[in-house]
């Protein structure tokens, strides 16, 4: 992996912050390639999950052991610890809503605890960091509210949005995908990136009865064989140009967020923002790299992207009609 975006972060004095709310697993992948030049910042009061971030892998980095609460008022919250530590959450799980769906059990409240909770802004403030760069959440329920909640001059500076909201009620009470795109897109984002996961649609009751019914179906075949529904989605956002230009924001907020752009695989607007770079700032060396980058990653895709059609062409007729159609269409298009 080229070391071109971490080289020039470092020649120009920048340490993007990266807060994680959520961070059971890993950091996100995404953010490998300027991990050396960023400052990580995980929550998690559930730690069953939670895995120590590589040593020297980050700039600096640390793991906040508390629950991240949107509203001031005290340092301690209600913590539901599911099943399945990835669903534990401030708000108490649906069980009428969840129960359509066979995942149901994950979200089994094992137990309730009272766990250390502050908001984002009083951490940041304790760790002298002055602004967020990249915020991502998973915070099962919350994600907007927790966004929403900072204070404006920290909120408005902000470049990227990583968020996990439902689009069913899994918790009572939850901010959902419709709520949060709205917000979003109405003050300065862009969706840059969507994927989405679920669940199938299937009461246990109706499994089981089925089960017992017809002995060659068990569980195993129905998650193989059946459609999922969808129940929720990962959404990253970016700033746009507009809301750049609207005035307060440095060179070097122009410079990250192409980088962020260029993480994203985001190629045209990294151009985008090369050419305004340039409308508000100059020619320079930054500028000729800002349009010769996002150019030279095309040329590898789509070099990439012929050595795929050319061992495709040599293998597809042994391969199975189905898996041809798959190929095209999200493959070589």
């Amino acid at each position: 992996m080229s070391g071109i975006l971490n080289d020039l972060l470092m020649e120009l004095g920048i340490h993007p912050v990266l807060i994680d709310v959520g961070a059971s697993g890993r950091p996100p992948s995404i953010w490998d390639e300027i991990a050396q030049q960023s400052i990580y910042v995980g929550f998690d009061p559930d730690l069953r999950e939670l895995h120590e971030v590589s040593e020297g892998k980050f700039f600096r980095s640390l793991i906040v052991n508390k629950a991240v609460i949107s509203e001031k008022g005290g340092n301690q919250a209600l913590f539901y610890l599911t099943r399945s530590p990835y669903c534990s959450s401030t708000l108490r799980p649906d069980m009428a809503s969840l129960s359509n769906y066979l995942f149901y059990d994950l979200f089994v409240v094992e137990r309730e605890a009272t766990v250390p909770a502050a908001t984002l802004d009083s951490i940041m403030e304790s760790l002298s960091l002055p602004r967020i760069h990249w915020f991502k959440t998973d915070s099962q329920g919350i994600d907007l509210r927790l966004f929403s909640n900072l204070p404006d001059e920290v909120r408005s500076q902000v470049l990227a949005v990583d968020i996990e909201p439902g689009l069913i009620d899994a918790y009572i009470g939850e901010d959902l995908f419709v709520d949060a795109h709205r917000y979003l897109t109405q003050n300065g984002f862009w969706l840059s990136n969507l994927k989405l996961g679920g669940s199938i649609r299937m009461r246990k009751s109706t499994l089981q009865k089925v089960m017992s019914a017809y002995p060659n179906i068990n569980s195993a075949l129905i998650e193989r064989t059946v459609r999922t529904s969808p129940g929720w989605c990962e959404a990253r956002y970016l700033r746009t140009i507009e809301w750049l230009n609207q005035g307060g924001f440095a060179k070097g907020d122009y410079v990250l967020l192409w980088v962020f752009a260029l993480l994203d695989n985001q190629y045209g607007f990294a151009l985008d923002l090369a050419v305004e770079y340039e409308k508000v700032w100059g020619y320079d060396s930054i500028s000729q790299l800002m349009k010769s980058e996002p150019v030279s990653r095309i040329l590898q895709s789509e070099h990439k992207l012929r050595q795929i059609r050319t061992l495709f062409t040599m293998v597809k007729s042994i391969v199975p009609p189905p898996v041809r159609r798959w190929v095209r269409r999200h493959i070589l298009l």
